[in-house]
């Protein structure tokens, strides 16, 4: 075979390959079209401006009907949900008091437990035991001085508050009003029949008051209890609450009781002092004055000022009565005028200098809170209300300054 034979055949062959190669190229292009999938067409956008829009009906609905709707049964399922929650608070309330109790004892009884721990060195058991005895001791001390001066004064004030009740039936007389002898008769008179009439439900409630003494005791007991517990193993029982909750939202949760903790131990702190000043101020113009029964008064201002606003004004309410059933009206005016006096000092200055913006609260919160109290647990419930929302505010405010939130931009990518 020539030369030219040869170049013939190479090129020959070098065409039926790429007519191969072009046959082959088609067929696996068939093979790939028969085998992809079947792309439906997208659904037409029914109101691309308002992506809650889930059907063809809805986008005839204006948005504003729809907006409020959506709110609507959201707010009810929220007022649905505290609903529950206050009727579950009402039925254990026996269990929940003397929990609030201990927790704010504890509150208060924090930083001698702290200063037995980390300087003394005492092992917690121990720490616990002395702090919670030291406290009972306190306050067995202070009610024993306060029954002690009340028995010996209440003969000498209860002859007074008769020659105050005798000086009143003389003004009805020869006051403006004019009542004669037999009218008077008649109030007191009926006031007698009431008494005798009711006497039954009088011993009913002598009755109810033995039976409330015995629960007393045993919630007295159970407080104690709960708080040396909450003392020794406080942080491990919030660890092991806490540690049920999902992953994600354990830490954050515990960061905020630690913050709502501390806002509870500075409340409850400046709380004490405060009304330790109060108590030193009134007790001070009621020593001045000469009036009887100057400690108990004094304790009860202390301890009514844990309720706040409502509990300064009753407690001072009360002194300008016995001032004036003591000493007479102008003792009275001068007692008043000292117990607004340092119901302003506590409120413009003691309460913002002492309790900071850490626990401050909103006076119509304030309100609200101790109304709720009253109405769920009574004396008990306006004592603790406060507090609560001062550590539910904490918690909260701690929770929403400190969540970490992708940014709106962000891609998710699968990883399939």
């Amino acid at each position: 075979m020539g030369r030219f034979d040869q170049v013939r055949a190479n090129l020959r062959r070098a065409y039926e390959l790429r007519l191969e190669k072009a046959r082959l190229d088609r067929e696996a292009a068939a093979n790939v079209e028969a085998e992809a999938p079947v792309v439906a067409p997208p659904p037409p956008d029914l109101d691309a401006g308002h992506p809650s829009t889930m059907s063809r009906d809805d986008a005839e609905i204006p948005r504003g009907l729809r907006l409020t709707a959506a709110w609507s049964w959201r707010l009810l399922v929220l007022v649905a949900a505290l609903a529950v929650l206050l009727w579950l608070v009402g039925r254990l309330r026996t269990v929940l008091i003397p929990l609030s109790i201990a927790l704010l004892l504890s509150a208060l009884l924090a930083p001698m437990m702290g200063f037995l721990r980390r300087r003394v060195r005492l092992p917690p058991s121990l720490a616990a035991f002395l702090v919670l005895i030291t406290g009972l001791a306190a306050v067995a001390g202070v009610l024993t001085l306060v029954i002690t001066e009340f028995v010996d004064g209440f003969p000498a004030l209860a002859d007074k508050a008769s020659d105050g009740v005798n000086q009143i039936q003389g003004w009805l007389t020869t006051g403006p009003l004019h009542l004669n002898g037999s009218q008077l008769d008649a109030t007191f008179a009926a006031a007698t029949n009431w008494l005798n009439d009711n006497r039954g439900s009088l011993t009913d409630s002598a009755v109810s008051t033995a039976t409330a003494t015995i629960e007393f005791f045993a919630l007295l007991l159970l407080v104690l209890f709960v708080t040396f517990f909450f003392m020794r193993d406080g942080h491990r029982i919030w660890l092991f609450l806490t540690g049920v909750l999902p992953t994600p939202a354990r830490d954050p949760i515990r960061r905020a009781g630690e913050a709502a903790w501390h806002t509870l131990v500075a409340y409850v702190r400046a709380t004490v002092l405060v009304a330790f000043i109060d108590a030193l101020g009134i007790g001070l113009l009621l020593v001045i004055i000469d009036v009887d029964f100057w400690f108990p008064l004094a304790t009860m201002v202390f301890l009514a000022a844990f309720v706040p606003i409502i509990g300064a004004t009753v407690s001072g309410a009360v002194a300008v009565l016995v001032a004036l059933v003591d000493e007479g009206p102008l003792s009275a005016l001068v007692v008043l005028i000292g117990v607004i006096a340092v119901q302003q000092l506590e409120g413009h200055v003691l309460q913002p200098l002492i309790m900071g913006r850490a626990v401050s609260v909103h006076p119509l919160a304030v309100i609200v809170a101790i109304s709720t109290g009253v109405v769920l647990a009574g004396i008990i419930g306006a004592l603790v209300a406060v507090p609560l929302v001062a550590v539910l505010n904490t918690g909260i405010r701690h929770l929403v300054q400190h969540r970490h939130e992708p940014p709106p931009d962000s891609v998710i990518i699968s990883a399939d």
